[in-house]
Parts: C-alpha cells; sequence; structure tokens
C-alpha cells in the first residue's frame, strides 16, 4: 500500500502594476481638478466685497455728535451719516466745498452776510425731505457765542435759500459750518441722538455695540455719489497689539493710528501698505495754569525746557514733527517758533529755583490707551532737573471727567486732533485755565480780518505770545500710521484722527 502524497498550498503572488496605474491615474484627475479651478478662479473678474472692517482706537461715549466732547463720534458719523451746507474738501485739511449747498455761499462785500442755496431732492435718513426750516433750526441752535464763540441770524429765502447774517465779519464761519456745528439734524425727528443718529449722508446708522463695534449701512436713497461699499463696521482697538492681530486675521481691513512700536510688524508685507496720514493732530502736555504752582510761568517754562522735542520725535518711529505752537504746518497763523522755551535743563533748574519749587512732585493724567515711549521720556527728563513726575492712566470717560470738565489735574498729555482749534487758548473756561487778554485781543481782531494775508500775520502774532506764556508743552505734530490692506483702495490719507470720510473707498 503506497503513502499519499499531502497535498501542499502556494500563496499566489499579485502583481502590484494595476495598483501603482491606479494611484497615478487618481492623482492626474486631483491636479488636474485642482489646476482647472485655480485656472478658472484666476480668469474669472474677483468679486468685490460688499463691506469694509475699520479698526479705530476710541470709542465714542455717546452719538450726540454736537454735544459730545472728543473726536470720537464725528471721526464716525460726520460726511458718512451727518452732512452740513459745507464740508472738507477729501485729501485736505482745511479746504472747503459745498455739499447740502449746491455751491460755496455768496458774501456780502463787508463780509457779514452769506446766501446759500440748497439742493433739492435730499432727504433724511428717516425718510423725510431735507427742509429749510431744517436748515435754520441747526444752525439757529449751534451758531451761539457758548459754542462758536459768536452769534449769528439764520432765516430763509424762498423755498431754496438760507441767510446767515454776523454782526460782524468771521473767517471761521465756514470753517465751523464745515465741522460739528454746521450739521444738519431733522427737527422733528425723535431718536434717541445718545444712542443712533439721523443724517442725510451717504450711510445710515444701523448698529452700535457697545465695547465693540458700530455698523453703518449703505443710504440706497442718498442724493449724491452713492457709496462704493455696502456696510461699514468700525470696531475698537484701545490695545494696539489686539489692532495687529486683527489686521492680520484679515478681521479688519483698515487700522488707524497703529502704535508707533508696532511699525515693524507690517514692514516688508506686501499684503499690508503702512500710510502716514497727513494731520493737525498736536500730542499736548498742557499744564493747569489756574492750580499751584502752574500758574507761576516760571514754573511752567521750566517744565517746557526740561523736554526735549528732538528726542521725543525720535521715539515715534517716524511718526511725528517737531513743533513749537498749537498751529502746524498748513494752518493759518503757523510760525516756527521751535526756539522759545526750547530744551534747556541748566535754564530750567534756574528757574525753578526762582519759583521755590525745587522738589516738585506732579502727577501726569492720561488717557490710558496711549503708548508709553514718550511719557517715560518726559517723566526722565523731568528727574533730570529735580521734578518727580508720576503717569496715572485713566479710561478716557474718566479724563473727559476728571481734565477735561472738572479741571482736576496738574498736567494732561493728550492728542488735540481738531484742526484750527486756538481758539482753546482764548475760551473762558477751557480745561487749560489759561487766559492772557493781549492774545484775546489778537485772536478777535485776526478772525474779524477779511483778509486772510491780515488774519495769518495776526495769529502768529497771537501764537507767538502763547507759546512764550507755556501754557502747555506742544510735544509733536502727529502724523499717524495707517494700516491699509492691498485689496482697499481709496482710503483717507489726510486727519483721519478726526473724521474718516469713507466716500470713495472700495474694498475688492
Amino acid at each position: 500500500m503506497s503513502e499519499k502524497a499531502t497535498p501542499t498550498y502556494e500563496k499566489r503572488t499579485r502583481s502590484k502594476t494595476p495598483l501603482i496605474v491606479a494611484i497615478i491615474v487618481v492623482l492626474a484627475l486631483v491636479v488636474a481638478a485642482v489646476l482647472y479651478f485655480t485656472l478658472r478662479r484666476a480668469a474669472a473678474p474677483r468679486e468685490a466685497k460688499t463691506d469694509i472692517n475699520v479698526g479705530l482706537v476710541l470709542e465714542p461715549t455717546s452719538l450726540d455728535v454736537r454735544t459730545n466732547a472728543g473726536v470720537a463720534t464725528g471721526q464716525i458719523l460726520i460726511d458718512n451719516v451727518y452732512e452740513g451746507l459745507v464740508g472738507i474738501t477729501p485729501g485736505t485739511v482745511a479746504d472747503i466745498q459745498p455739499v447740502l449747498a449746491t455751491e460755496m455761499p455768496e458774501v456780502s462785500e463787508d463780509g457779514l452776510v452769506y446766501s446759500f442755496t440748497i439742493r433739492d431732492g435730499v432727504k433724511f435718513h428717516s425718510g423725510s425731505d431735507l427742509a429749510i426750516s431744517d436748515i435754520v433750526d441747526s444752525l439757529t441752535a449751534t451758531l451761539v457765542p457758548d459754542n462758536v464763540g459768536f452769534s449769528a441770524e439764520v432765516e430763509a429765502v424762498g423755498d431754496n435759500q438760507v441767510q446767515i447774517t454776523l454782526e460782524q465779519p468771521n473767517s471761521l464761519l465756514l470753517w465751523q459750518l464745515a465741522n460739528t456745528p454746521g450739521l444738519i439734524l431733522e427737527s422733528a425727528a425723535t431718536n434717541n441722538l445718545q444712542n443712533s443718529a439721523n443724517g442725510t449722508g451717504p450711510f445710515v446708522f444701523s448698529d452700535w455695540k457697545q465695547g465693540d463695534s458700530l455698523t453703518l449701512e449703505k443710504n440706497t436713497d442718498y442724493w449724491g455719489e452713492p457709496a462704493s461699499v455696502e456696510s461699514a463696521t468700525f470696531r475698537f482697538f484701545p490695545e494696539g497689539r489686539a489692532a495687529v492681530n486683527a489686521l492680520k486675521d484679515g478681521d479688519i481691513d483698515v487700522h488707524t493710528a497703529l502704535l508707533s512700536p508696532l511699525r515693524a510688524e507690517f514692514e516688508g508685507n506686501a499684503d499690508f501698505t503702512m500710510v502716514r496720514a497727513a494731520s493737525t493732530d498736536v500730542f499736548t502736555l498742557a499744564y493747569n495754569n489756574a492750580r499751584a504752582p502752574f500758574d507761576d510761568i516760571r514754573v511752567r517754562k521750566a517744565l517746557s525746557m526740561a523736554i526735549d522735542s528732538e528726542a521725543l520725535v525720535a521715539s515715534q518711529n517716524g511718526d511725528a514733527k517737531v513743533l513749537g505752537s498749537p498751529i502746524t504746518e498748513g494752518e493759518p497763523g503757523y510760525t516756527d517758533l521751535t526756539d522759545v522755551n526750547a530744551y534747556d535743563p541748566e535754564a530750567a533748574r534756574q528757574l525753578l529755583a526762582e519759583a521755590g519749587q525745587q522738589n516738585l512732585s506732579l502727577t501726569i493724567t492720561v488717557p490710558n490707551f496711549y503708548e508709553t515711549s514718550s511719557l517715560d521720556l518726559i517723566t526722565s527728563q523731568f528727574a533730570e532737573i529735580g521734578v518727580s513726575a508720576k503717569v496715572n492712566p485713566v479710561e478716557f470717560p474718566t479724563w473727559l471727567s476728571e481734565v477735561y470738565t472738572n479741571h482736576d489735574f496738574d498736567l494732561s498729555y493728550v492728542d488735540h486732533a481738531e484742526a484750527r482749534d486756538f481758539s482753546n487758548y482764548v475760551r473762558e473756561g477751557y480745561y487749560f485755565g489759561y487766559s492772557n487778554p493781549e492774545v484775546n485781543a489778537l485772536y478777535a481782531e485776526a478772525i474779524s480780518s477779511i483778509d486772510p494775508v491780515q488774519e495769518d500775520e495776526l495769529l502768529q502774532q497771537a501764537a507767538t505770545l502763547v507759546a512764550e506764556d507755556a501754557p502747555a508743552k506742544w510735544l509733536f505734530n502727529y502724523t499717524p500710521t495707517n494700516v491699509v490692506s492691498s485689496h482697499v483702495s481709496g482710503f483717507p490719507e489726510v486727519n483721519t484722527n478726526s473724521r474718516v470720510n469713507l466716500a470713495g473707498v472700495t474694498v475688492e
């Protein structure tokens, strides 16, 4: 009997060739699909964005553009929501153009009567037509001595004209009409001005999320050239690093007034452009002239002489210019006064000794959103002349209450962003506590002149006296850096710390 052979099993070896071929085919299809859609997107025109997100440092404390102190409210609402008979020409500091008026006014030879013709077809955002009575009521309420320093009679002439009559010529009338006092509000409106707005501009107020953002929507019934974007959201970043992160993350398209030390974050970044905005901003170290020892001119001069303006400007990474008075280049009355009370620590020590203030101790009250390099320099320079200075950072509403309203401070550090605000030095009750009758007289004569050359000369004389009196130290003319995403065009490049006019701004 023979032995049965045991069957054996051999594993069949499968060829790998089909699998490799399949993988190659799949990869080829994926690459082809990616190339197809990439080329299709490149060939197709990119759709324009319908909104813009703008970062600001300051948030308004109220939306009542007439009464709210500071520039934050007007920065958003003037030009965009509210308009006047005239306004500031985009791209300029102080040139004036007609807005709700059809043309610049006809002015009488004696400079007392201004006649405006009003546009047809203008509506408030409430849907009501703009009436002559709205203009008369608005300007009658604002063109008063307590508000603008002079009085005026405003009356309707026919159905489409308004006439403003002055008691004496005033070269600031058109400037006031182009700013907050000239804004036209609806007389019959019932909206709460503290938290809403109703104007005639190219954008309609939509929503205010306090502590976060304020949104405007395109006015589809605008009388003039419509806005290019459907909505504009202003977001508030009192902390500079948060603004940088928001830009890089694409949460905002633009940020105004980037803190100077943060410029390096965007150097060489093709996705952003940094633009230094021409401005009339003046960082001001104001002395409380009504409080001892600052009521002594020797103390004020000494403090001014202790400050090295060139060093301060150098600390701002190119965002500043040396300044010797409250009037900047391009404004009427500018003259170079940087030699007045210039840096001289030895003379400063002598003045303090004469005043009996060798061991002066003081506090500088400052809104807490400013960067501190200049303040660090100021306190160290004060120390060199024997003055001890403590910096007291506060929330901006606190600064408004303690410093601006109640005048409870030694020194104040703040940016005065408004153009043509020399009137602060003649205004009774202003927080500086400064008064000089000779300055008051020169200023009054200047603004009543109908000759621009004479006005400029008189303002220069007044500015010189103010500089010599040293009611404050004008630290530098601030030219803030705006960071603009590459897909944004037409963003304003002048005085953006006081008004952000979105006319002509596009986002791709």
